[in-house]
């Protein structure tokens, strides 16, 4: 999950709205990284989520899900809300 998590963030280190709307490349990436995160997350045992219950885990699951089978319907601006807000 870290590494999955740093890589996501330093490929969206500086990228602006446009370069997210522009660069497929960065977004797919990006993408596949809140992926592995998520499976991992979906992977923690019940004793280390409480553990650190302040962590959304449903949410991280669930954003993974949703780029795994809505795949079609995924808004960049969420991929970019979530670099620039969530993932840290």
């Amino acid at each position: 999950m870290i590494y999955a998590e740093d890589e996501a963030l330093k490929f969206a280190e500086n990228k602006t709205n446009d370069d997210f709307r522009n660069n497929r490349m960065l977004v797919l990436s990006i993408e596949k990284d809140i992926e592995i995160i998520g499976e991992a997350a979906s992977e923690i045992s019940f004793p280390t989520k409480e553990r650190f219950d302040n962590t959304l885990w449903k949410d991280i699951v669930g954003m993974r899900n949703r780029l795994i089978h809505g795949y079609s319907d995924v808004d960049i601006r969420v991929i970019k809300q979530n670099t620039d807000n969530d993932i840290h």
